[in-house]
């Protein structure tokens, strides 16, 4: 649960903008205020990942400081999200991983030594694995395909059952007081905004990352870095039907399809993550809330190797690297998967679940005026 200091500021904030309502038109969070002067815990957690942390608000406000209301929407809704994922985390002690970013980096770290050494042992020595001969097959001669397929599937099915879980418990929290009808027409109006990143627009012009210009940015590097993630879920299918269906063994021809997918499916992750770390790296003081900072820049960086080391073993495999490399990319995937649920990759279950409530919420509350215009009528 956030702290008792957390929850008194929250609620003194949302206080405020909802007898404001200045910022109406710039996201959702604003409208979804309307009529509501209290708010549960429930409540404020479900605001605070609604919340897109564009910072208009921020620019807009007429009581920021150094008006003596000092009113932070951004920061105080940052920090009860960092929160909302410490309390809902699948397993809970993956909680403190959001109040410590060290904890996922460690998980990362610690995973992907343990995988390079379980590869590397029966090699003997990095020597050893050098000697691996490019060609047809030889990654297996480096790793068995059982060893890549169990830790593959180990890892991946932990970070999707804990995702499953935590967004489980989320939702049960945020929507128990709503009372949701969840119609197809909501699903369809929450997966537009989902996909789009329609929030990420500041009411129109773009977010405010740097001061009061807009700007497309974050919409546009992150809009990349999804579609790469996208190519190379795509890459992976496309190689495992190749394998299984064709009989071709990896590592593939340059021109072939999981290799084209793969190729354009990291360079737009890389730049992607590169243009967000950017801008991660250097925020807006005052808005921004140093622990969210934190989380957001370990999971890009953690993102950024993880895929570099899938392109340098794709450059480097005819040669004598081709051994320790498919190690470290190994060793590096399954360490990504495993830290996961304790990054800040929990965010968008989360966001996801709070933008179906919010598209929800929208269409009772145009039913309602229908109904009432009717009425009138």
């Amino acid at each position: 649960m956030p702290s008792p200091d957390l929850a008194r500021e929250a609620e003194r904030v949302l206080r405020i903008c909802a007898a404001c309502m200045y910022c109406d038109g710039l996201c959702p969070v604003f409208p979804a205020l309307t009529g509501k002067h209290e708010h549960s815990g429930a409540e404020k957690i479900y605001l605070a990942n609604l919340c897109h942390n564009c910072r208009a608000c921020w620019h807009d406000c007429q009581y920021a400081p150094p008006h003596p209301f000092a009113v932070n929407v951004p920061a105080t809704l940052a920090a009860l999200r960092r929160e909302s994922y410490a309390d809902h985390v699948w397993p809970g002690a993956l909680g403190r991983g959001f109040r410590r970013p060290a904890l996922g980096a460690g998980i990362f770290v610690g995973v992907a030594l343990a995988v390079m050494l379980m590869v590397l042992a029966p090699h003997g020595s990095w020597a050893a694995l050098h000697r691996a001969r490019p060609g047809p097959g030889s990654f297996y001669a480096v790793a068995p395909l059982g060893l890549m397929m169990g830790l593959a599937g180990a890892s991946a099915g932990w970070a999707v059952l804990s995702l499953v879980i935590s967004t489980r418990r989320f939702w049960r929290a945020i929507s128990g007081e709503a009372r949701l009808r969840l119609s197809p027409r909501a699903l369809m109006l929450a997966a537009a905004d989902i996909v789009t990143l329609r929030h990420l627009d500041g009411g129109g012009p773009g977010c405010n990352e740097t001061g009061p210009r807009f700007s497309q940015r974050r919409r546009i590097f992150h809009q990349i870095m999804v579609a790469g993630f996208v190519l190379l879920v795509a890459a992976t299918l496309a190689a495992a039907f190749f394998q299984h269906f064709l009989g071709v063994m990896p590592p593939f021809a340059p021109m072939s399809l999981p290799v084209v997918l793969g190729v354009a499916g990291g360079v737009a992750v890389v730049v992607g993550a590169a243009g967000l770390l950017a801008i991660e790296a250097k925020p807006e003081r005052e808005p921004s809330e140093r622990g969210e900072t934190r989380l957001n820049l370990v999971f890009l960086v953690m993102i950024e190797i993880v895929v570099l080391s899938g392109l340098a073993l794709l450059l480097w495999r005819d040669t004598a690297a081709m051994g320790p490399l498919l190690a470290l990319h190994l060793g590096l995937v399954t360490g990504f998967f495993a830290a996961v649920p304790a990054s800040k990759a929990l965010h968008a279950p989360f966001r996801a679940a709070a933008i179906l409530r919010s598209a929800a919420e929208r269409l009772s509350r145009r039913r309602r005026e229908a109904r009432n215009a009717a009425t009138f009528e």
